[in-house]
């Protein structure tokens, strides 16, 4: 397992309901036949790495993931490289910051210790 223990996501009923995933999927594919979503490819640029792609090498990405109960808005969508589309699975910007407090509070106990 290395460093890396396994992350398991708790996921809602509510928030996989077939017909709810279903409904968001089909507002995701309309948005991306909107000049809303042309403008936001064509800057080319991924959400997470800050990376410059060319348009065929970005995808839509829920920042909340749908089965995690996000929805598909403008607020709630960016472009991603696959790349990290691939590599945030079910992850939400808030993860990575509960991980962060998780370790700086493991060095706080680790420094009173000594």
């Amino acid at each position: 397992m290395g460093d890396h223990p396994k992350k398991y996501v708790e996921l809602s009923s509510s928030h996989t309901d077939p017909a709810r995933v279903k409904r968001e999927r089909e507002k995701a594919r309309e948005l991306r036949k909107t000049r809303w979503w042309l403008d936001q490819v064509n800057r080319g640029v991924c959400h997470y790495c800050q990376k410059k792609f060319p348009a065929s090498e970005l995808t839509m990405d829920h920042i909340v993931p749908i089965a995690r109960g996000g929805t598909s808005t403008k607020g709630n969508i960016v472009c991603a490289c696959r790349s990290c589309n691939r590599d945030k699975k079910l992850e939400m910007p808030v993860d990575s910051l509960f991980e962060q407090l998780e370790r700086e509070r493991r060095e706080r106990e680790g420094k009173d210790d000594v």
